[in-house]
C-alpha cells in the first residue's frame, strides 16, 4: 500500500496537488490551520491512493512525500 505525508507545517494550501489527484482523494483541510496561517493539503483515503506520485510532482514546495 501506497504512504503519502505532507509537511503540514510548509504547506501554502495552493491546492495544486488536490487538481492534481487522478483518484480525488486529496483535499485542503476545512478545520486544520498550519504556522503559515493556511490549510494544508490531507488525504482523505489512504486506501485509494495509487502512488502515482502526481500530488508531489505538482506540489511547487516539495512537501509531499510518496512511497511505495
Amino acid at each position: 500500500m501506497a504512504k503519502v505525508t505532507f509537511e503540514k507545517d510548509l504547506c501554502k494550501g495552493c491546492g495544486l496537488c488536490v487538481a492534481a489527484c487522478p483518484k480525488g482523494i486529496l483535499e485542503l483541510s476545512r478545520d486544520e490551520i498550519n504556522q503559515k496561517g493556511h490549510h494544508p493539503a490531507q488525504m482523505t483515503d489512504q486506501s485509494k491512493c495509487i502512488a502515482c506520485a502526481f500530488c508531489a510532482t505538482m506540489c511547487p514546495d516539495c512537501v509531499i512525500t510518496v512511497e511505495k
